[in-house]
């Protein structure tokens, strides 16, 4: 059984932010996915870096307007929208002017990384998710990059899993190599779990919340695993082992878009 629909979630895609590996992949995977004949979707964050007018990105409308209320706050949902012309692609922006506007990636011009990173990545799995149930899109395989992607699979299997959008999807996350240095605030769990979900969504998951730790909350609740990356923890790589979640070890460059793609049949297909 094939996977026809794949969402991307990534945290970097080019032309948008400067080049990357993840940068990279988030620009030619989903191409490639698409050219083998599957339907895609691809969200990242608006990032303050990102040049509106120069990359032709607008609102839409009709997505927007929605409030995620994130430890007792509102936080307005705004949707943008550009296409990917020579690769006949559309890519959703999340944006908010809180988390993301006028303000870089994981760390600010200093260097310093973002003190409110952990809302900013409960902010952006939330707005995805509810951007592609308006959409009314159902994907088959949910493909996540990048940290701020990192809360989406736990929010699919245990706080949107009786969504028609997403109550039969497959959760895969690639690793990399880049991660962020600072722990977490201290209340994250608690800020991160949602009305009706159940706490101990987190048993497991130590404090302070570490990249790993937070990989690990990902690994925990995704169907596959791709190491896309030299220098992956080899910590993350046992951990999904010892949940039994197939892992794709790091495909050669030239194999990566044909590997990725059958293994989302794989995952797809799995009971």
């Amino acid at each position: 059984m094939k996977a026809n629909r794949i969402l991307f979630i990534t945290q970097e895609i080019t032309p948008f932010v400067p080049e990357s590996l993840m940068a990279n992949t988030g620009r030619h995977l989903p191409q490639a996915t698409q050219d083998s004949g599957k339907e895609i979707r691809i969200f990242t964050p608006k990032w303050g870096i990102i040049n509106e007018r120069r990359n032709q990105l607008h609102e839409v409308i009709r997505l927007s307007g929605m409030n995620l209320i994130i430890d007792d706050t509102d936080h307005p949902l705004i949707i943008k929208v550009a296409s990917l012309q020579a690769a006949r692609m559309q890519v959703y922006f999340i944006d908010n002017d809180d988390y993301f506007h006028n303000r870089s990636m994981t760390t600010d011009e200093n260097g310093v990384e973002y003190d409110d990173n952990d809302e900013r990545t409960i902010f952006f799995a939330r707005g995805v998710l509810e951007t592609v149930k308006k959409l009314r899109w159902c994907p088959e395989v949910i493909h996540c990059h990048g940290w701020i992607s990192a809360l989406a699979p736990l929010y699919v299997k245990k706080a949107y899993n009786e969504e028609p959008s997403f109550r039969d999807s497959k959760v895969v996350i690639s690793l990399y190599d880049d991660n962020f240095n600072e722990n977490l605030p201290d209340n994250f769990l608690q800020k991160l779990i949602l009305k009706d979900m159940s706490e101990d969504v987190v048993d497991g998951i130590s404090v302070p919340v570490t990249y790993n730790e937070l990989a690990k909350l990902a690994i925990k609740f995704c169907d596959g695993v791709i190491v896309n990356g030299d220098n992956v923890s080899p910590e993350l790589i046992a951990y999904a082992e010892s949940l039994g979640i197939p892992v794709l070890p790091k495909p050669a460059d030239e194999e990566y878009y044909e590997a990725c793609n059958n293994f989302y049949d794989k995952v797809f297909a799995q009971e």
